[in-house]
């Protein structure tokens, strides 16, 4: 594999968060004049190329793919497409944690699911159920998450406080250990509880049966990240 499609294959599965010119370096051992001399390159291969979709987008020295803007009004078209057509079980499961756990970055939410999250936070971001609320005052800088005021619109709620309270779960909250299906679990039964409903084709689910899915949406999961 050349050196080009290394810096492609992580500045991809970096998603939209993006990665560093000192994370390319780090990871690979280039020499960051080396590296950047890949970033021209692949830029002007995709500005160039009317066939392909993507664009490289530059920002202080952080690098990530995108659409290109050419393709703006396309994609609003598809997103404003019920939302039953693509919000998956596994998007409801990071919302659902980002709702409860906000502001929270995407390693956090990967650590509370135990699988990559970067594409379901794609979606929910083109969705407009979720919003960056700012950078993380850590190394990396990494973008926070919140829900968006179509997500209270989409609940039937007038401000994130009027969530169904997780009091006696508290302890989970704070768990490190606590697995993505037990908090979607959790997110469930007290929407259902507090009367909300929601419009996706498949409806939440009760915390049962979301025990009893885990192992197949948690490998429906692993092959989307993996496509």
């Amino acid at each position: 594999m050349t050196n080009l499609a290394q810096i492609e294959g992580l500045i991809f599965v970096a998603g939209d968060e993006g990665i560093s010119l000192g994370n390319l370096a780090t990871l690979t051992g280039f020499a960051r004049p080396a590296i950047q001399a890949m970033i021209e390159t692949l830029t002007t291969k995709y500005n160039e190329d009317a066939d392909c979709s993507f664009e490289l987008l530059t920002n202080d020295n952080i690098f990530r793919f995108a659409t290109k803007q050419a393709l703006g009004a396309l994609i609003k078209r598809y997103f404003e497409t019920p939302l039953s057509t693509s919000l998956s079980q596994a998007s409801l499961e990071v919302l659902a944690i980002i709702a409860y756990r906000q502001p929270v970055t995407r390693v956090e939410i990967d650590e509370i699911r135990g699988v990559q999250s970067g594409s379901m936070i794609q979606k929910l971001q083109l969705r407009n159920l979720i919003t960056d609320i700012g950078r993380k005052n850590e190394p990396g800088r990494p973008i926070m998450y919140g829900t968006s005021n179509y997500f209270l619109n989409y609940f039937g709620l007038t401000s994130i406080d009027e969530l169904p309270q997780l009091t006696e779960m508290g302890d989970l909250l704070d768990n490190e250990q606590m697995t993505g299906d037990l908090f979607l679990a959790a997110f469930n039964n007290r929407l259902s509880n507090a009367g909300l409903e929601t419009t996706a084709e498949n409806p939440l689910m009760d915390g049962d049966a979301t025990l009893e899915a885990t192992t197949e949406y948690t490998d429906n999961e692993n092959n989307e990240e993996l496509n």
